[in-house]
């Protein structure tokens, strides 16, 4: 896996299936960021293959996903069939805050 820096606007596509994402926030540093097993790649380049059936989770339009810390967040701008991941790990959708209750 190719190591690359992430920084707050970037996006990125997969090079198995339909998912892209944008970087909201970004820790410092190289990542490895990929999804369905294979690098992420920049928009406009061409990928081919399918994604590792051990990471073919669905990826959601709209849903934020972050990683355990929640140092890193990516916006999911089209969805598709791989699994995100930071450095092998798998990322979670960012679940709502709750709001105060207003008694």
């Amino acid at each position: 896996m190719a190591k690359i820096g992430l920084k707050a606007g970037g996006r990125f596509k997969s090079a198995v299936c339909d998912t892209q994402v944008m970087v909201i926030k970004a820790p410092a540093g190289e990542f490895a960021l990929a999804c369905g097993g294979a690098d992420m790649i920049a928009p406009t380049a061409s990928g081919t293959g399918s994604p590792d059936a051990a990471l073919s989770g669905e990826t959601l339009i709209g849903k934020r996903y972050v990683n355990a810390d929640e140092s890193l967040e990516l916006l999911c701008t089209k969805g598709g069939k791989g699994t995100l991941t930071l450095d092998g790990t798998p990322l979670e959708i960012k679940q709502a805050k709750q709001l105060p209750s207003s008694d």
